[in-house]
């Protein structure tokens, strides 16, 4: 757990006692953790949505169940499972109430060995996955499913727009493909730009050659514009991306990755295309259960960087600050 929140190079490892189950609370095993954009914000103490002092890290978890609380049904030890991003939020939109239950901000994360949870919050994790790629699933894979197929949902043959190569972009970027949807895929480096065409991108465009790429989305769909576009940029983006959405297409705010920029003349282009732009807080249990269906369906394998051990916690957030990975940075927490 950090100590100061002014960087993760104050993260140090501690011992706790593991507390004692309520009826309804299962223990498990952590056996990895994946780590997110907002986890290296955290560290830093300038997370905008809030966080408690002197926390454990970490949202993602997948593990297996060792304890029961003694009122848990349907669960078992031994059952390989994950927690949804936000404990209590397990269906419908997100609230005030539920954001107080994100893992590793305002309540404790999932840095650690054994993590007690509420048996509402879990969900089993595909039998073809293992724990490394399981632990990538809760916030980077769910919010990418409930943008493009939560409340207004993606149709095979639509076009889709997805930045970058982080780890909620290629999901973005598997979920749309298995769901029948044309993509295109923006990045500065060529090298990760080959390796989205593996992944099914029909189209790519370098940002750093080609820095109208709204203009360019607009040739290739000519002149439509895209359907969705998933937008982790932020204000430094969602200019261009207002500009290639269609007319009623979505725009998924999800991340601020591209700094500041004028926004001013957005409402107006918003409401020039009649576009519909949808704030994204990772997602609810029943989609995270919807997207595992979909997951087992294809049998998709999410894309893992690189993994680290418990002991070199500080090693992945140096490489996950460093941008570049594709896909996920994933920590493995226990020693089988």
């Amino acid at each position: 757990m950090p100590g100061q929140a002014d960087g993760f190079h104050n993260l140090t490892l501690t011992s706790a006692p593991i507390p004692t189950l309520k009826a309804t609370e299962v223990l498990v095993n952590v056996h990895a953790v994946s780590l997110q954009y907002r986890d290296l914000v955290v560290a830093k103490g300038t997370y905008p949505l809030g966080q408690k002092a002197n926390l454990v890290p970490g949202s993602d978890l997948a593990g297996e169940i060792v304890a029961l609380g003694a009122d848990v049904a349907h669960w078992a030890v031994g059952d390989r499972v994950a927690s949804s991003f936000a404990t209590d939020h397990i269906f419908g939109e997100a609230s005030a109430e539920t954001q107080q239950t994100a893992l590793g901000a305002p309540v404790d994360g999932v840095l650690t060995e054994y993590k007690v949870l509420p048996a509402h919050a879990l969900v089993r994790i595909p039998e073809h996955l293992s724990y490394e790629e399981a632990a990538t699933l809760p916030c980077a894979a769910v919010t990418a499913y409930n943008a493009l197929l939560g409340p207004n949902p993606l149709k095979g043959g639509d076009v889709v727009l997805i930045q970058g190569t982080g780890g909620v972009s290629i999901f973005g970027l598997q979920l749309a493909v298995a769901s029948g949807a044309t993509v295109i895929v923006t990045s500065s480096s060529d090298e990760k730009l080959k390796i989205a065409k593996s992944l099914g991108a029909t189209h790519t465009i370098n940002y750093r050659t080609t820095p109208n790429w709204d203009e360019e989305a607009l040739k290739i769909t000519n002149g439509r514009g895209v359907d969705h576009i998933l937008e982790v940029g932020g204000p430094g983006t969602i200019m261009k991306s207002a500009n290639a959405i269609r007319y009623g297409g979505t725009i998924s705010i999800i991340g601020f990755i591209a700094g500041q920029a004028d926004v001013s003349a957005l409402p107006l282009k918003i409401l020039g295309k009649a576009a519909v732009v949808h704030g994204i807080l990772v997602g609810s249990r029943t989609q995270f259960e919807d997207m595992n269906r979909l997951i087992t369906a294809v049998q998709l394998k999410p894309v893992v960087d690189k993994v680290f051990t418990f002991e070199e916690l500080r090693k992945a957030y140096e490489y996950q600050e460093s941008q570049q990975h594709v896909g996920k940075v994933v920590v493995k927490v226990s020693k089988d």
